[in-house]
């Protein structure tokens, strides 16, 4: 097939389980409900990271964390790796991103030929808060996720209102103009990510709805592993969840929003279509991460659970299967092969040491024999936790902590922990075997720590990076930062 455009389209913190797609019997999403219908679904997605800045380097770069740092919200990509950006730039591509990127300051070289209205970490030093990861604080920023719940306006949403208008005047006005080679656009939207405030025609839709308590959310049915415990003392959210109408009313936001973020990529869609190039476009629909959204007393993102470390994926557009579902285990990693080949590069000629398969292959029906990883070494943890797919189970390895195991073919809502379980010792020793193939997790969480303790004492030490305070969340463009 002939080189084709692509238009990538990511959101932030967008739980998998949350769309009309995927089932969900409440929330509408009818313009990716139709991207779907029309394209690839890929229902285990996994994100390289469950938190903003790794994850978003991961996606850029085709790469673990663990093989390229940026470990965690406080450690921002700076274009020091090469990138898809960089790679097709350099083919003479038009490269292009608009809305949020997350790196790490807006004049470094990130690979693209244009950075529209980027967000970028705050300061060029983020989350620093995140940099302690002993004996850590009570963030005083979570307050924002009850306090902040319900309908509005707020920057995130006019944010995003800006990106969608942007991509649309992009897409009309210079995706149109034939440069030789086809472009890459990237809209990047911050909805659903928190504040759970949504335009109040979205919020409204789901307030008088009779909505059902997020599972396992009482005390006594919440799961009491260490590393939860640690996020829960830390990003301590649902200590402001006063009542069953809080946690309804943070739910109400937060689908608010999901039908929000649904309305203008239906708009960026639309623009598409009516300038004529969806037929030479593929389009990829992804999110960062997921959202604890409640469940076991759970708010934010930071586990390895489905909804948090499991990413939305749809693939649409020529030579992609239509109206398919694929349960193979697919990466982030997998986007840099997809995007490049598309664009009519070849992938294996360039950089074929990648853990990357093209998600267009799979979609075929490839099912390459590979350990797909996720890990995480940020904010609200101790320890560094690696999470890996090995037929129908999950495999979660804590470098201190006990580990915990799922078969996700029977208990799809992880409700069981199946680690202890003598008749399972087989399959757990051999998820095991298959992560240290990998990486040496014990190895990577020591590197981890090490950049983290460097750049704790660059910005003045543990109480330094206190007394600055809790971000909560980065403020977009034109706005000033509120530490808690």
């Amino acid at each position: 097939m002939s080189a084709l455009n692509f238009l990538v389209i990511m959101s932030d913190e967008h739980n998998p389980k949350i769309a009309g797609y995927a089932g969900h019997p409440i929330v509408q999403t009818p313009s990716l409900d139709a991207l779907a219908a029309r394209g690839t679904i890929f229902t285990s997605a996994y994100s390289t990271s469950p938190v903003c800045i790794p994850a978003r380097a991961g996606f850029a770069v085709g790469k673990y964390v663990h093989q390229i740092g940026f470990w965690d919200n406080a450690d921002a990509y700076d274009g020091s790796v090469p990138s898809w950006h960089h790679l097709l730039r350099e083919y003479g591509h038009r490269i292009v991103s608009i809305g949020k990127l997350h790196f790490r300051r807006p004049d470094e070289d990130h690979g693209f030929t244009e950075e529209q209205i980027p967000m970028h970490i705050i300061e060029g030093k983020g989350d620093l808060l995140g940099l302690v990861r002993e004996d850590m604080p009570r963030r005083g920023g979570a307050r924002k996720m009850a306090a902040m719940a319900g309908p509005g306006e707020t920057p995130y949403t006019l944010y995003d209102k800006e990106i969608c208008s942007r991509a649309q005047v992009w897409l009309r006005e210079q995706g149109t103009k034939d440069a030789g080679k086809p472009w890459v656009l990237f809209v990047s939207f911050v909805a659903p990510h928190f504040p759970l405030t949504a335009p109040p025609e979205h919020y409204y839709r789901y307030w008088d709805r009779d909505l059902p308590m997020p599972k396992l959310y009482a005390r006594e049915a919440r799961p009491r592993h260490p590393y939860l415990e640690d996020y829960r003392n830390s990003f301590c959210y649902d200590d402001y969840f006063e009542s069953e109408a809080d946690v309804k009313r943070a739910l109400a936001g937060y689908f608010g929003l999901v039908s929000y973020l649904d309305e203008n990529i239906g708009k960026v869609l639309h623009a598409l279509e009516e300038t004529g190039l969806a037929a030479g476009t593929r389009i990829m629909y992804t999110s960062d991460h997921g959202d604890n959204l409640g469940a076991r007393g759970l708010w934010g993102k930071s586990t390895m659970y489905e909804e948090i470390v499991g990413v939305p994926l749809i693939l649409a557009g020529p030579g992609v299967p239509r109206g398919k579902r694929v349960g193979v285990p697919v990466s982030h990693v997998d986007a840099f092969p997809t995007i490049v080949e598309t664009a009519g590069v070849p992938f294996a000629d360039i950089r074929d040491e990648d853990p990357g398969v093209s998600l267009v292959e799979m979609a075929h029906g490839a099912t390459p024999e590979r350990t797909v990883l996720s890990e995480y070494h940020g904010m609200g943890s101790t320890t560094g936790a690696f999470m890996v797919r090995f037929q129908c189970y999950k495999y979660v390895h804590y470098a201190k902590y006990p580990p915990q195991l799922f078969d996700l073919e029977k208990d799809p809502e992880e409700i069981h922990d199946l680690a202890r379980d003598l008749a399972l010792a087989t399959v757990l020793e051999e998820c095991r075997r298959r992560l240290y193939a990998v990486c040496d997790p014990a190895e990577v969480d020591k590197r981890a720590k090490a950049r983290q303790a460097e750049l704790l004492a660059h910005n003045g030490g543990r109480e330094a990076v206190i007394k600055r305070g809790d971000l909560g969340f980065t403020p977009a463009p034109g706005f000033a930062a509120t530490f808690e």
